[in-house]
């Protein structure tokens, strides 16, 4: 009974962000267990080679460019989804996301408060949008967004990137909430510190890393594949009876 409940055979996943860090994780994770995954993000070289590597490894994937920032390459890729696999769509991972400010919020400019909520806010809104009209038809699927420690804590330095995840979660629970008759669930993702390229600025700084740490219980950063288990719960039949729930994964920094 079971054994099976992480087993994602026959089911097709979306993964934005997923061309490095912890996106790429979760791909190879989601096709491990079973999954098609579809992975997405801006560069289609990065995509193309996670794919590869999951084919190499025996699983199935394939490469697809898609900035959620731009809504119409969220119709495009929703488009292909319907043309190339009937419109089945059981996975969604909102994972890809935009940080490019890092300073004092009283400096924020136009530019930076534009990306960040057009990435981690109208992307997230509109891609979840698009696959729950998907999964509605086919009777139920999961959409799993990557949100942030920070959506609790506001990161020193962080504030418009922080404001933006805390609206991710409260997104997550609307969509739980009225989406739930439809067979979909919604979870979110909160990862705490981890070494990834897109959290480079508080790595490549000795004094900002040394306080983050000294914060965290475990005493350590995270890996980005620390995360997978994570989103193949959320994702799976595991999860069949979680909905709207915000799972943290800090090493114990928010206690």
């Amino acid at each position: 009974m079971y054994k099976n409940m992480f087993d994602l055979t026959g089911k097709v996943a979306l993964v934005s962000g997923a061309s490095r860090g912890i996106g790429e994780e979760i791909a190879l994770c989601l096709a491990e267990y079973g999954a098609h995954v579809i992975v997405s993000s801006r560069r289609i070289e990065g995509c193309q080679s996670v794919a590869d590597k999951i084919i190499a490894n025996g699983g199935s994937a394939e490469a697809l460019t898609c900035n959620v920032g731009n809504m119409d390459d969220i119709t495009a890729t929703f488009q292909h989804i319907k043309q190339q696999h009937n419109g089945k769509l059981d996975i969604l991972i909102n994972n890809g996301a935009a940080n490019p400010y890092f300073g004092h919020i009283l400096d924020t400019d136009i530019a930076a408060f534009n990306k960040t909520v057009d990435v981690n806010i109208r992307g997230y809104f509109f891609m979840s949008i698009e696959a729950g009209k998907l999964m509605r038809e086919q009777g139920g699927g999961s959409i799993v967004n990557t949100a942030s420690v920070n959506a609790i804590q506001p990161g020193d330095m962080q504030g418009i990137y922080s404001i933006t995840k805390a609206a991710v979660v409260n997104m997550t629970k609307s969509f739980a909430k009225e989406c739930a008759p439809f067979g979909i669930r919604c979870n979110a993702l909160l990862p705490g510190f981890t070494k990834t390229k897109f959290a480079g600025a508080l790595f490549t700084n000795d004094e900002i890393y040394k306080k983050a740490v000294a914060n965290i219980p475990m005493s350590r950063h995270a890996e980005p594949n620390e995360m997978a288990g994570a989103v193949l719960y959320l994702a799976s039949n595991a999860s069949s009876y979680t909905n709207g729930e915000c799972i943290v994964v800090d090493g114990g920094l928010t206690i």
